[in-house]
């Protein structure tokens, strides 16, 4: 290391206590983070690209500095999609610092992970405070049985009023409205439970309607419209 030279004409003054950084609470107890194998935290956040036309969820599981589960759901362009799939990749067995200075393909993506990282180095992630952390594989109970992404997806007109295209619970099929034409429910179906049934060998049709339920006063509706069609 080289000084300047009013540096090395200065006599040394000696440096009093030194109490490390500030402890920040991680999987049930408290940290003082001083390398990045003393950082742990499961966490989530969103990120979005420059032109703030598309935007991604991420999802961590850090063990000692290390990325060992990645849940990466993107919505905006068709291009996002491979961006994740290759950011799946890419990120498991990385250093979060590893990680932050990475290419993630997407740029929803990459803002996703600074966000992330930000959340978990200051002690801020959803396992701060449960001891031992959450198992690797947590990030797939957020998405239920179905394994699919919760999606909400709602299409309105002035003209012609509001259509539900997606729901938590699956792909809506029908609206129930009353007779003041008002939407008072929905119907539903579950893809991720209609293709488990059609692996087990079940007939399409069959599954299609096992696969099926309803939400709200569906059953007392004046009329039924199809959403995509009517």
């Amino acid at each position: 290391m080289y000084y300047t030279a009013e540096v090395t004409k200065m006599c040394p003054v000696a440096k009093g206590a030194y109490h490390g950084p500030a402890p920040i609470p991680e999987e049930g107890k408290w940290v003082q983070a001083k390398e990045i194998k003393d950082i742990s935290g499961f966490t989530h956040g969103i990120g979005w690209c420059a032109p703030q036309q598309g935007a991604c969820k991420l999802t961590l599981n850090v063990k000692e500095g290390i990325i060992e589960e990645a849940l990466v759901e993107t919505i905006g362009c068709s291009g996002m999609t491979h961006s994740a799939a290759m950011a799946s990749e890419i990120l498991i067995g990385k250093t979060l610092l590893e990680a932050l200075n990475t290419d993630l393909v997407c740029d929803a993506i990459n803002t996703a992970m600074r966000e992330l990282f930000l959340q978990i180095v200051y002690g801020r992630t959803q396992s701060a405070f449960s001891e031992g952390g959450l198992l690797v594989g947590a990030s797939l109970e957020d998405l239920g049985k179905g394994l699919r992404s919760q999606v909400g997806t709602m299409f309105a007109t002035k003209e012609k009023g509001p259509r539900y295209l997606e729901m938590t619970e699956g792909y809506c099929t029908r609206i129930a409205l009353n007779a003041d034409d008002e939407i008072i429910g929905y119907e539903f179906v579950s893809l991720g439970k209609m293709m488990d049934f059609i692996k087990g060998g079940m007939d399409a049709n069959e599954a299609l309607e096992k696969a099926k339920g309803h939400y709200g006063q569906f059953d007392n509706a004046a009329k039924y419209i199809d959403p995509r069609h009517e």
